[in-house]
């Protein structure tokens, strides 16, 4: 899953620590999710979409993979 949160929060001039402390999680973990190392949980996803008065769709871009064959 691919995502825009790093192009989003830098838009609005907030920091990772910044976001870390409104979502009660680790910059770490943001850091992990801006990277594309780590997938929310549906619960987190719904406060960043949230947070930035956005909908999970529009921060959260899911691909289906390709069947092959």
């Amino acid at each position: 899953m691919k995502n825009r949160l790093e192009e989003i929060r830098k838009q609005r001039g907030i920091r990772q620590e910044e976001l870390a402390e409104a979502m009660k999680v680790s910059r770490q973990t943001i850091s992990s999710l801006e990277n594309g190392r780590y997938n929310p949980s549906v619960i987190l996803a719904i406060k960043l979409a949230r947070y930035f008065e956005m909908k999970v769709e529009d921060i959260f871009l899911y691909e289906e993979e390709q069947d092959e064959g």
